[in-house]
């Protein structure tokens, strides 16, 4: 069985400090972020169903389905903003 973490392997920051750094990305770059979660909560949702757990895939569905709208909405924000957007080349 697969172990799940409670913390970032290569990440040192506390989750409020990732929260501020992934906030601070261009929304297309967070939308981008967004969207790639929400497919990874989809396939462990169907890798729960195919087990047979299926109330925690109907969990991880809605949540991926959640973060997918999240990204989506993310997404038109950053057609508004765009053209008024600096874009820092700070890694």
């Amino acid at each position: 069985m697969k172990k799940h973490r409670k913390n970032l392997a290569d990440y040192s920051g506390n989750f409020e400090q990732l929260s501020n750094e992934l906030g601070d990305l261009t929304y297309d770059s967070l939308a981008l972020f967004l969207n790639e979660l929400s497919l990874k909560i989809s396939k462990d949702g169907d890798a729960d169903n195919n087990r047979g757990r299926t109330k925690l895939a109907g969990c991880l569905k809605e949540a991926a389905t959640s973060i997918n709208n999240a990204s989506e909405s993310i997404n038109r924000a950053w057609v508004i903003c765009e053209p008024y957007t600096s874009i820092s080349e700070e890694e």
